[in-house]
């Protein structure tokens, strides 16, 4: 006797991933029908019985739909803070739907602030690294500095203590330096003289840190370009868009030289706003120009000089 092979049914699939068939072995409990599964229930083409619903959602149980809805998951980890965000805060006088609190339980909110307060810290290194990640976040915030920039010079300065750089300096030097390096290795059009009229230390102190930084911690800060002082002068002096057009064009062929050796590029990109604005005929000083780039006449004259003999 010959038996011959049966061959089952072909599995279909479609591009719907939500929408499964089960084989022909699950069939209709009411008419022996074909069922089928989605993403919400399983039902019976032929009858329409619905065989099972509420299925289990295997993603988040939590959906924010605005900026304003809160996810349970919380903040997220920033270098910004030394706890990187996820120590508890108490609040004042109000509870989470803006009642007031009673008199007696604000002063024992009052007592858990306090004792919280106290042990914030487990050792004085982790204090300093506190206070010093304030510094950088207060500085970054007067300099109108990006959070990318912001969080950046919070790691150096973590770095920084793990390389035990703060022993003997000052805590605010150590926290400008860091916002200066950072800055400069991401080549911001940023000076020395912008971070020490935000800081609140003398400007000795901050070059001193910087230096060690950048020698202890091998900073990747490329030497600043021209170029990328032209948009803060063009921006400050409110000039228009030729003389800025012209002003790279200078500082590009200024870069092009052995004129940018030694000097400080925000010297002569003063001297190719100056030239680019004497070129379009724009009613502008050397004195207003060499304020808006922090540099003395003498040094924009010099720089224009020797941009004219190239």
């Amino acid at each position: 006797m010959v038996r011959t092979m049966t061959t089952r049914d072909i599995y279909e699939t479609g591009f719907d991933e939500d929408v499964q068939t089960e084989s022909s072995a699950t069939q209709c409990p009411e008419c022996d029908g074909r069922v089928t599964t989605n993403a919400v229930e399983t039902i019976c083409e032929d009858c329409g019985l619905v065989i099972e619903e509420q299925r289990i959602d295997h993603g988040p149980e939590w959906r924010a739909y605005d900026a304003d809805e809160r996810e349970r998951t919380g903040a997220p980890l920033t270098t910004a803070r030394h706890d990187r965000g996820i120590s508890t805060e108490i609040g004042h006088g109000t509870d989470a739907h803006g009642n007031e609190l009673s008199g007696q339980k604000r002063r024992q909110l009052a007592r858990m602030r306090r004792e919280q307060t106290r042990g914030r810290w487990r050792s004085k290194a982790e204090r300093n690294l506190a206070h010093g990640l304030g510094e950088v976040r207060r500085l970054a915030s007067a300099l109108e500095l990006s959070e990318s920039i912001r969080d950046q010079a919070c790691q150096l300065f973590r770095s920084a203590q793990s390389e035990d750089l703060l022993r003997g300096r000052s805590i605010e030097a150590i926290g400008a330096a860091s916002i200066y390096g950072t800055c400069r290795c991401n080549q911001h059009p940023l000076l020395l003289e912008d971070v020490v009229d935000a800081a609140r230390v003398e400007s000795a102190r901050v070059t001193n840190a910087y230096r060690t930084l950048n020698r202890e911690l091998e900073l990747p800060a490329p030497p600043m370009r021209p170029t990328s002082f032209i948009p803060r002068l063009i921006s400050a002096l409110e000039l228009d868009h030729d003389i800025r057009r012209r002003a790279n064009e200078l500082a590009e062929r200024a870069e092009g030289t052995t004129l940018t050796n030694g000097c400080q590029p925000s010297g002569v990109a003063a001297a190719c706003v100056y030239l680019a604005a004497q070129e379009q005929g724009a009613l502008i000083t050397q004195s207003t120009v060499a304020s808006a780039a922090e540099v003395s006449v003498v040094t924009l004259r010099s720089r224009r000089d020797e941009l004219q003999a190239i």
